[in-house]
């Protein structure tokens, strides 16, 4: 029977079809329950013709009535019943809002007045809103976890009622309120401690104590301490763990028996001039049949650190060493960072090596990965190195040293024939004088002999990744639990920003059509002799995701590898620790039978990552602290520099020499209007038609230095 009958409809057909519109209606709401949506944009989604839309007001009206969806603010509708909480940790923007990312699924934005009493890096409950269809979801912090830390660093501050405290970390939006004999003696303007112990509400803030003083902003030391409390860095270890240490015995001879015994080959270590603990040793030997045997022999932490011990618990929970500017902060006691691991000369060590034999053109032909006990000959540096390499100098290892340069730069150029991508971004090396300040601001070197040591711990790690990751799958036809540092492909459109910052530049890069490895080892290749190359390097290191530590292998993009980990460094890496265990362990056992739980060492994996990030926004802050220092000194002076960045507010000049940038603010051109053009990565003069861009060079004088703020300002100076 039809539902139309000579234009007019029966009663009952009426509610047949009527019952089909609103499953219609509900339907699509159902189908992105956190959205809302206007009635417009209902009827335009379900292709309804004009004269239905009074009769989807009705069906929208009937349907809040009847509690199947719900009316939003600005008259949108959506389903409203369950919309979900998400957990996640908080990331707080220096203006204020933030993002809840949870471990799967879309970042949440939370706007400064929906914080609640959470922090930057709370573990927060975040109640979403329905939203328009098409927009990032957005919600409300309706509970705090867990916090990040109930300590803060900042200054102190003496008023007549009661003292705060403001914190340095600009991401923490609220001061702390400190009663007064709360404040442990501190005084007006120094750098404190403090916890939080009470917050009543959100919409006051909270109160605590001074825990520690630190001391007066200029004091030697201060800047660095400030830091470390800031970034919640461990500056002692615990009893506990010291005392394990201090136990460990140092006799090795029963070990031997078990190992590959190596301490007749010719080896040595090559590090940093002011290195103490030496993680890898290199040996390198021609074979009867022309190939080579190149050893990596790395430095046997496993042995020495038990698992699950206190020793192993604290060296997990710091998760690597941190080298801030004047100081480290190590995984390991220094019991065994600096004695019973560390691969010192003229000393029998325990070592985990591996063999690789390796043609005239570098291939892989075979490898052995054992444990091991070596003997390394001498403690080279890179500088010396270098000038043994360039005939400066001579020495009984030149031969093997320049059969090594041969070979590493064979190796560099197969790496580079895959893609890999080489991300030399200038480094910054301050120079302290006795009391902690800075004397001189310089970049680092980088040698051959660097290059050298880098491409044989690559291929090292490469290999000791592939060897579980294809070797020992085949024997079980099954993934076997492991530790890969992994590097996922870069977004399509952060490369194309890349590419278009670039071009503000003045430097012409093809879009790729696809990303791969090998595209953005040309768009590194075209930015090398540029004059703001350390600024583009930057910029294109930021557009690739992170690399982080997991057991689920996606391959290493930057590399252009299948198969990486980190094995090299386990005196200051706590995944390379876990690595050689995972080796010996299916050394001796069937990787079948081995008992692994997978989940335990993806919880690692995290919590490495995380304190891999931890230490990287250390040690980058220890150095722009004793950068703005040293630039103090030079108020007034003039520099030659490189416009780096435009905002609406003014641009940034990079300092090629000292690998600084400071603002020249908007109100400081006085001699024009100047307009922000966005798009053409500039500043515009209304009236005299003048142009600030990109890679523009600029000579300035410095007028402002924060210390606080870590903050510099210049002014610009007519040529």
């Amino acid at each position: 029977m039809s539902a139309v009958t000579f234009g007019r409809t029966t009663n009952f057909d009426w509610m047949v079809f009527m019952n089909k519109f609103k499953k219609k209606v509900l339907n699509l709401l159902s189908h992105e329950p956190f959205h809302a949506f206007k009635t417009k944009e209902i009827q335009n989604q379900l292709s309804l013709p004009q004269q239905r839309y009074q009769q989807l007001k009705s069906t929208l009206r009937e349907l809040v009535s009847e509690n199947k969806i719900h009316r939003f603010p600005k008259n949108r509708f959506g389903m409203g019943e369950g919309i979900p909480e998400v957990i996640g940790e908080l990331h707080v923007n220096t203006q204020g809002y933030g993002f809840v990312r949870p471990e799967k699924g879309e970042s949440v934005f939370v706007s400064q007045k929906n914080m609640g009493q959470a922090l930057n890096g709370d573990r927060v409950k975040v109640k979403l809103y329905a939203t328009s269809t098409g927009k990032s979801p957005e919600g409300r912090i309706i509970e705090v976890i867990e916090r990040a830390t109930d300590t803060f660093v900042g200054t102190y501050h003496k008023s007549k009622k009661y003292g705060y405290m403001i914190p340095d970390d600009v991401k923490i939006q609220r001061d702390l309120v400190i009663a007064h004999g709360d404040e442990n003696g501190a005084q007006d303007g120094q750098k404190v401690v403090c916890r939080i112990e009470h917050w009543e509400h959100y919409g006051l803030n909270p109160g605590g104590h001074v825990v520690e003083v630190l001391g007066w902003p200029d004091d030697p030391g201060v800047d660095i301490l400030s830091i470390i409390h800031k970034h919640r860095l461990p500056l002692n270890f615990p009893k506990t763990v010291e005392k394990q240490a201090a136990a460990i015995h140092e006799d090795f001879s029963k070990e031997i028996k078990k190992r590959l015994d190596l301490r007749d080959k010719q080896m040595f270590t090559i590090d940093p001039d002011d290195a103490k603990d030496f993680d890898d040793a290199v040996s390198l030997e021609p074979m009867e049949n022309g190939n080579w045997r190149l050893g990596v022999h790395i430095a046997d932490v496993s042995h020495y650190v038990p698992e699950r011990s206190a020793l192993d618990r604290e060296a997990g929970n710091r998760g690597n060493s941190v080298y801030l500017v004047d100081r480290v902060i190590p995984m390991l006691p220094e019991r065994l960072s600096n004695e019973l691991c560390s691969l010192e000369p003229n000393k029998d060590k325990l070592a985990f090596s591996v063999l690789m034999q390796l043609s005239p053109e570098a291939k892989l032909i075979s490898y052995d990965i054992k444990p091991s006990v070596i003997h390394s000959n001498r403690r080279f540096t890179y500088t010396k190195v270098q000038d043994i390499m360039d005939g400066k100098t001579d020495d009984e290892y030149k031969t093997v040293l320049n059969d090594m340069l041969k070979l590493s730069k064979m190796m560099i150029k197969k790496r580079r024939s895959r893609g890999s991508i080489d991300f030399d971004t200038d480094e910054v090396k301050v120079v302290l004088d006795d009391k902690g300040s800075p004397v001189e601001i310089k970049k680092y070197e980088r040698f051959a002999s660097h290059r050298l040591v880098e491409e044989f711990m690559l291929l090292a790690n490469e290999t000791v990744a592939r060897h579980v990751g294809v070797i020992l799958r085949q024997k079980v036809e099954n993934d076997i639990p492991f530790v890969y540092r992994v590097h996922e492909k870069p977004d399509k459109d952060e490369v194309l920003n890349m590419i278009r910052l670039a071009r503000a530049f003045g430097i012409h890069i093809k879009a790729p059509k696809r990303i791969t490895p090998k595209s953005l080892q040309a768009v590194s290749d075209q930015i090398q002799d540029h004059p703001a190359r350390s600024v583009l390097s930057a910029a294109l290191l930021r557009t690739m995701t992170k690399a982080k530590y997991s057991i689920n292998n996606v391959g290493h993009f930057g590399l252009a590898y299948k198969f990486y980990t980190h094995f090299t460094s386990p005196i200051r890496r706590y995944p390379d620790l876990l690595v050689h265990r995972l080796l010996k362990l299916y050394h001796h056992t069937h990787p079948r039978d081995a008992k692994i739980t997978e989940k335990e060492l993806e919880s690692a994996c995290r919590t490495a990552t995380q304190c891999e990030i931890r230490a990287q926004q250390a040690e980058r802050d220890s150095i722009k602290a004793k950068q703005v220092e040293y630039m103090e000194q030079h108020l007034g002076d003039e520099f030659d520099g490189v416009i780096s960045r435009i905002v609406n507010f003014g641009f940034f000049v990079n300092l090629p020499d000292y690998l600084i940038d400071g603002l020249v603010h908007v109100t400081d051109l006085q001699d024009d209007y100047y307009i922000y053009d966005e798009t053409g990565y500039a500043l515009l003069g209304q009236n005299t038609r003048k142009q600030y861009r990109l890679g523009q060079k600029v000579r300035v004088k410095l007028a402002r230095v924060d210390r606080d703020e870590n903050l510099i300002d210049f002014v610009t100076v007519e040529d």
